[in-house]
């Protein structure tokens, strides 16, 4: 049996038939996108970074004003923090460079409109940066928009436009006010819901510019530690919660509750007699708490009784119904 080689022909037919695949497979290959999925944690602490710097300056810039009369600085607080607003936007964005928190967080600005018209992002750092006019209408909505509000806020509380007495119009402006707000806190909230399923866009300015925040650089990481952050992060949170618990802790509770394990009694019951247990004075006006007769300072016991209708004794935990004068009449 002799083996029969294929034709000439069908060589070439058979290149013919395979040179448009090999080409659409070629061109598709070259304008494929790669994704590249731009850390949220990185964007959240760019902004908390800018946050931080920005009240850095400002505070450095408070204490070159601290010999001047007390209480001046701050009738222009609003125009304090626009100023140094403006001049983290001049010498950052403005220079097609990153503001202090996205570069120590390897990010940078780029026109999200530009490259979808192109249609050739493989890496994610293609693309250029903003536009002279969007660096302007960034500027106008960070530093003009925040000052406006924030002296429309002021000077509407100022002049009570929320109060009863004030004229319609003043009434009308203020809830106008309150509902441009309101409708502003709920756009940005469902603008944070967008950013945490796709990534893109931290707030409605950046959004509405199209500035999307791409990596600067493919080989350098975030020159701030994941630790670090998180060790600010945890304190942070335990000085809040410091400061939400102390008010609402009362000593004099803290001081019954404690009692019972306390070994010197003999001492605390020599000095019932003697002694305020609010203000550990000797009473110059003697009120005596009923119906368990100890004896307190009128203001000591007038006040805890107005505070708390449901005042207990100091000394002995039973509650104070009523109180009088040592040696006196009963008072409610």
């Amino acid at each position: 049996m002799r083996n029969s080689s294929p034709s000439q022909d069908s060589w070439i037919h058979t290149y013919h038939n395979l040179l448009p695949l090999w080409e659409s497979l070629s061109l598709s290959l070259h304008q494929s996108k790669i994704p590249i999925s731009i850390s949220r944690v990185n964007q959240v602490d760019a902004a908390r970074l800018d946050v931080e710097m920005s009240g850095m300056l400002k505070e450095q810039l408070v204490k070159v004003f601290s010999l001047m009369k007390p209480g001046m600085l701050f009738q222009y607080e609003a125009e304090l923090d626009a100023f140094l607003e403006f001049l983290i936007w001049r010498f950052s964005i403005w220079v097609d460079k990153p503001t202090p928190g996205i570069g120590l967080m390897n990010l940078r600005y780029r026109d999200e409109r530009a490259v979808e018209s192109r249609d050739k992002v493989r890496t994610g750092l293609e693309g250029p940066g903003l536009t002279v006019a969007q660096k302007i209408w960034y500027c106008v909505a960070t530093v003009g928009g925040q000052y406006f509000w924030a002296r429309l806020q002021s000077f509407s509380a100022f002049r009570r436009w929320g109060d009863t007495e004030q004229r319609p119009l003043a009434r009308r402006l203020w809830s106008l006010i309150q509902r441009i707000e309101g409708i502003y806190k709920a756009a940005s909230f469902g603008n944070l819901l967008i950013f945490l399923c796709t990534g893109r866009y931290r707030n409605l300015i950046e959004r509405a510019l199209r500035a999307r925040l791409v990596y600067g650089s493919p080989n350098m990481n975030r020159a701030v530690s994941f630790e670090y952050m998180n060790r600010q992060l945890v304190w942070n949170e335990f000085s809040e919660m410091l400061l939400l618990l102390l008010p609402l802790l009362n000593s004099s509770s803290v001081k019954n509750l404690l009692r019972p394990f306390s070994k010197d009694k003999s001492s605390s019951s020599a000095e019932d007699d003697t002694l305020c247990p609010i203000c550990q004075a000797s009473p110059t006006t003697p009120f005596v708490a009923l119906p368990c007769q100890h004896r307190y300072c009128y203001y000591c016991l007038r006040t805890r009784c107005a505070a708390a209708p449901s005042f207990r004794c100091s000394r002995c935990s039973e509650p104070v119904v009523a109180m009088q004068r040592h040696g006196g009449v009963s008072t409610e």
